[in-house]
């Protein structure tokens, strides 16, 4: 109750005006992650599309999906993902001293997290979407992926 009056107005007069702009400077690297998260969901449902309408083998479409399901795992895919919100780094550097924030690389780390999540949910969504063993036409196969793709991404 002693400091609660001193730490509002502290808290009024030295933080909450830069809050705004805080926060969209930091919202720049994860916008661009989460961007090249869906970029690289987009791009690889797009090559398993190419794939089948080259070879229209289902056998081979489902090695493809079961691929897709370790893309959130596969770091050297990911990587370009997670390089985005290494930015951070630099911007929070500037944060840490004016405002004491601390535990940076742990601010990274958990929005690298949720990255990967992200993509966790949206190959998982896929695969329950669209599933090869019931595909019976080999010739809506590729406008069915599409179409789950599109739902997907939405």
């Amino acid at each position: 109750a002693t400091v609660s009056e001193a730490a509002q107005k502290c808290c009024a007069e030295n933080i909450q005006p830069f809050l705004a702009s805080i926060l969209d400077e930091l919202m720049g690297p994860v916008s661009s992650g989460f961007a090249e998260v869906r970029s690289l969901f987009d791009k690889e449902v797009n090559e398993i599309i190419q794939d089948f309408q080259k070879t229209n083998d289902i056998t081979k479409l489902k090695e493809k999906v079961d691929q897709l399901l370790n893309l959130p795992f596969n770091s050297v895919k990911m990587e370009p993902c997670y390089l985005k919100v290494n930015l951070l780094q630099e911007l929070l550097q500037g944060l840490k001293s004016r405002f004491k924030v601390y535990h940076i690389d742990f601010v990274i780390q958990r929005t690298q997290n949720f990255m990967q999540e992200l993509m966790e949910n949206a190959v998982y969504t896929f695969e329950q979407l669209f599933s090869p063993s019931r595909q019976t036409d080999s010739a809506k196969v590729a406008s069915t992926i599409e179409k789950v793709k599109l739902r997907v991404l939405k």
